[in-house]
């Protein structure tokens, strides 16, 4: 697939086959081709279309061998430190209990952008400007970025590369004038990163290092200014390959996870295919490990190593040229993957404390995570597995969530229940055509089942322990018989109403020969543009029933897709594909961030606004759209203060380091000189977008 320095790409399996602006490049350094390949989930448990007459069809016995106090979050969290128990301990926010509200971020929506567009399309009003962008120093020591002369070391000491969740924390006591940003970094390009004279061993060290995550004091003169981030800060931070994780729960000493390098089997060194993530009731963030197989050679051969992706093929980047823990063909290192696809939560206030990785959520490709309070106290995490045909996950903690006990907060995510999501439509089969027509009733509709997992301690799964369901767990959730999905990516409970929203990017393959057609929550074959579903949870979040609708499946009715926006008239919406990130806003609407550009016809990936109650409940308005190959990651809305704050990731992904595919954000005219800090060249950045006008 590619040379030992991980730039040349002579095999793109998805070349011709990405629907859209999604560039095959994407697909081989983001997800390993996955795609292109075969779905990893070949398990044979059913969707429940009618309640009446379903029947389960169970897969056989799968054989299975042993093998707060500190901060006021401001952005897109779900819950916050100041309002997770607002309303008697049920995490919603204050303003709930008066519903729905008017927000001050007033705006027109924009009209699509072509994806060959070079440019951060902002509505009429606003404007925008990087916040930190890729190879920006962070602490005093570090160099100013030279695109021409990376190391290692220098990127070590600045901004990541291709930050995807971001979040910004205010810093109590500054009046507003003082914060931290989070941001994580997903994957590398190495094609457009280095010059094709830098030696392959470098590319590779500087490339690991331009992994991770980082956090970074930001500042401004009031409320009415932007952010500029602060070289050199105290609280500054950059969490590399080399930073030491805590694993938490009860994973923490298994035989599964013990290798050469620890033995005790609890201390695991970086984190790997950082998506999406969410920040906490106490003002802790949480961040998913998701793509972390395409970093492995594994032998490839067993059913664990098939259901997660692992392949003995060389990787994209070749780090197990350099570290023998990258090929867990090695006997020492045989259990390395098993040590990544957690949910990782750091503390950004304390910049020596130790980030955790939480065992008790579950191993696998998670997006992301975001939590919230229960009635009854207890801390409800929602997860879902990016990957065709897989699941829904939700976790509750064994101990309830205490106001202004920091310490014991951080605590809550180390032991509980975990659970995996099935869907019951309450169509009959015969209205479920697969080209996402609406059944007669007027909506996608039906009831659903946490089913348990890990419960009280103990095991729900036969003939798995609950050490083997929390590293095996896609194998494990394979044994209950939840429901498939289309790639369930962000999942956002909302702090207005409860509700949980899932974002269901897209599955081509529904459908086709041999794998699972159009169901009721699933309702379109070879599913290009997604949609959005809307839980509703029986009782408070720990309960184990539910009620489902579709808020809405995506497309473009313009041209011809069959579309459903809650009834919304789809002539009066932005055209919308490939949901990816959500967010809300302090009066209960509903942000999207998009990953393969509406409805696969050249147009830009961007952020979209959804209302989501009353006579406009479904409307779909474009705020932005970003620049050519990019996407839109990790949304972050300040409406009261009319800004809006985005990272956007890979922009001229299909280019090369001579001859670029954008310019983003620096723009620097051809012929002319670069001010200090800039280059001509693509660099991802988190932008924050604000109004110029009165």
């Amino acid at each position: 697939m590619s040379d030992t320095t991980g730039r040349k790409f002579a095999l793109l399996p998805m070349l011709g086959h990405t629907k859209g602006k999604r560039s095959p490049v994407t697909c081989a350094l983001k997800c390993d081709n996955a795609c292109s390949g075969e779905v990893c989930n070949t398990s044979s448990n059913s969707y429940f279309r009618d309640i009446a007459s379903a029947t389960m069809s169970r897969r056989a016995a799968l054989g299975f061998g042993a093998a707060g106090a500190l901060a006021v979050v401001l952005g897109s969290a779900v819950t916050s430190a100041g309002t997770a128990v607002a309303d008697g301990g049920t995490g919603l926010a204050a303003a709930a209990k008066d519903g729905f509200g008017v927000s001050k971020l007033q705006f027109t929506a924009i009209p699509s952008v072509a994806a060959d567009v070079d440019k951060l399309t902002v509505p009429a009003g606003f404007t925008w400007q990087p916040v930190i962008r890729w190879g920006d120093p962070i602490f005093n020591t570090a160099p100013d970025f030279d695109l021409n002369n990376q190391t290692a070391a220098a990127q070590e000491q600045q901004f990541g590369y291709n930050n995807d969740y971001s979040d910004i924390l205010e810093i109590s006591g500054s009046k507003g004038r003082r914060a931290l940003l989070f941001a994580n970094h997903e994957y590398t390009n190495e094609s457009i990163m280095f010059p094709a004279t830098m030696p392959a061993a470098d590319v590779r060290k500087v490339g690991q290092a331009a992994h991770g995550l980082t956090v970074v004091e930001l500042e401004r003169k009031n409320k009415n200014q932007p952010w500029s981030y602060v070289k050199g800060a105290g609280l500054n931070r950059r969490y590399l390959n080399s930073t030491v994780y805590e694993l938490t729960g009860p994973v923490a000493g298994s035989s599964l996870v013990k290798t050469k390098g620890d033995d005790a089997g609890r201390w695991i060194k970086g984190t790997l295919g950082n998506c999406s993530g969410g920040t906490t009731p106490w003002g802790t963030i949480l961040s998913g490990e998701e793509n972390f197989n395409g970093y492995f050679v594994s032998p490839g051969t067993s059913d664990y190593d098939k259901r997660y992706g692992l392949t003995n093929k060389p990787t994209a980047r070749q780090w197990e040229l350099d570290d023998p823990r990258f090929d867990t063909r090695n006997a020492d290192y045989a259990n390395e993957a098993n040590r990544f696809g957690w949910i990782v939560e750091v503390d950004p206030f304390d910049p020596t404390s130790t980030p955790k990785k939480h065992s008790s959520l579950g191993r696998f490709k998670h997006e992301g995570a975001n939590v919230i309070v229960a009635e009854s106290g207890h801390v409800v995490a929602y997860s879902g597995d990016d990957e065709r045909f897989d699941y829904l996950y939700k976790f509750v903690s064994k101990d309830k969530y205490r106001e202004g006990d920091r310490k014991h907060n951080m605590t809550l995510l180390s032991a509980g229940n975990l659970y995996v999501a099935k869907f019951t439509g309450n169509s009959p089969a015969a209205e479920i055509t697969g080209t996402g027509a609406v059944p007669s009733d007027g909506s996608f509709d039906g009831t659903g089942e946490w089913l348990a997992l890990v419960e009280n301690g103990v095991s729900k799964v036969t003939g798995m322990s609950v050490e083997e369901v929390l590293v095996y767990t896609r194998l494990a959730a394979d044994k209950v018989g939840p429901t498939k999905m289309d790639r369930c990516e962000d999942v956002q409970p909302s702090l207005h109403t409860g509700k949980v929203y899932v974002a269901c990017t897209n599955n081509s393959d529904r459908g086709k020969v041999g794998k699972e057609g159009a169901t009721e929550i699933n309702p379109r074959n070879a599913n290009r543009d997604g949609h959005i579903v809307e839980i509703t949870e029986t009782g408070d979040q720990t309960s184990t029933k539910f009620t489902w609708n579709l808020l809405m499946v995506c497309g473009d009715p313009a041209q011809g897709d069959v579309t459903y926006f809650s009834g919304f008239p789809v002539d009066q919406v932005s055209p919308i594909s490939c949901p990816d990130n959500l967010a809300f806003d302090s009066v209960g609407n509903l942000w999207i961030s998009t990953d393969g550009a509406p409805s696969g016809i050249g147009r830009a990936d961007g952020l979209f606004k959804v209302t989501l109650d009353g006579a406009e409940r479904g409307k779909v308005e474009q705020f932005l759209a970003v620049p050519r190959d990019g996407e839109t990651c990790g949304p972050i809305i300040h409406d009261d203060e009319r800004t809006v704050f985005v990272s956007v990731q890979h922009p001229g992904e299909d280019g090369t380091f001579d001859a670029p595919n954008s310019y983003f954000p620096d723009y620097v005219p051809a012929g002319t000189t670069p001010a200090r800090g800039q280059v001509r060249a693509p660099r991802p950045s988190v932008v924050q977008v604000f109004r110029t006008d009165a």
